[in-house]
């Protein structure tokens, strides 16, 4: 079984209330066991919400304390990020979900890239940090 951002299926969780369906993850999804889920709307943030970016490092750094998730109007909304990951690895785990596909550049799921000051950097964002120190294959998907 495999795991999803469920805003590439086409669900309208992203922070500005839309998604980003991709025809390529749908057609995979529909194919298979694949389980979509929205670590921000799991840890408790409305939908739509403020856009967020992590201050200070990636998602490695703030799981370390090094780094926080900072929301457009500078309101701290770390502890939310952090227990959507939690959500979403409880969900991996309870599922026996062993690979995901996550957005890019996000700061929950970029596995690769995040956005961070309106520029597109190399790391990790909050839920993809946890789920690769879980051992999950986690792939990014760029649009």
């Amino acid at each position: 079984m495999r795991g999803i951002s469920a805003c590439l299926l086409g669900l309208t969780c992203r922070y500005d209330g839309s998604a980003r369906p991709d025809r390529t993850a749908q057609r995979l999804a529909a194919a298979g066991a694949w389980v979509p889920f929205c670590p921000e709307q799991l840890g408790g943030l409305p939908t739509p919400r403020s856009p967020s970016h992590i201050e200070g490092g990636d998602g490695l750094d703030v799981w370390a304390g090094r780094a926080r998730v900072i929301d457009a109007g500078g309101r701290d909304v770390t502890a939310h990020f952090l227990r959507g990951a939690c959500e979403t690895a409880a969900l991996c785990t309870l599922l026996g979900i062993h690979a995901v596909v996550l957005k890019a550049r996000s700061p929950s799921c970029g596995a690769e890239t995040i956005s961070q000051g309106g520029k597109v950097i190399a790391g990790e964002g909050v839920t993809a940090a946890l789920l690769k120190s879980m051992g999950l294959e986690v792939t990014e998907h760029r649009e």
